[in-house]
């Protein structure tokens, strides 16, 4: 079951940030490179970034979370993880799917690290397309993609 996460709410933000950190972490041993913002995130920080965030639930447990924001016509994707635990169980699929048909928008954006070879396989498997790389540093590139519905 998808449903919307009170982000303000510290135990809410903490079980998210028990998420973030894993798969994160499993992106950055990807892309080879700890020096990722999503590492650094807090309870607070989590709180304060303005993103609506949805949590995919199953037996009252948090497994995989998606946070967006919405302009209008666009929906931008900041996050989309799953625990590690729970990887190659179609979470990230239906939540990605969540968000296609909950929000009215033309054009859904999203980025990862170019390295991250999982991510960007679901999301050219998902139909998004490619549309620039930025190089942040030696260590890390991101790919964004955008997919028009």
């Amino acid at each position: 079951m998808i449903e919307k996460i009170d982000i303000r709410n510290i135990k809410c933000a903490a079980d998210v940030l028990n998420i973030q950190i894993p798969s994160y972490k499993v992106e950055a041993e990807i892309i080879g490179t700890y020096d990722i913002p999503p590492l650094k995130d807090t309870v607070y920080t989590l709180q304060h970034c303005g993103e609506n965030f949805f949590g995919y639930y199953e037996n009252g447990n948090l497994y995989g979370v998606v946070s967006i924001k919405v302009d209008d016509v666009v929906v931008d994707i900041h996050r989309l993880i799953v625990h590690p635990n729970q990887f190659r169980k179609g979470i990230a699929q239906l939540l990605l799917n969540f968000i296609e048909t909950k929000f009215q928008v033309e054009t859904i954006k999203v980025a990862t690290g170019s390295k991250n070879t999982p991510a960007v396989s679901f999301y050219k498997k998902n139909g998004f397309q490619n549309i620039n790389e930025v190089l942040v540093n030696e260590q890390l590139s991101l790919t964004f993609f955008e997919k028009k519905l």
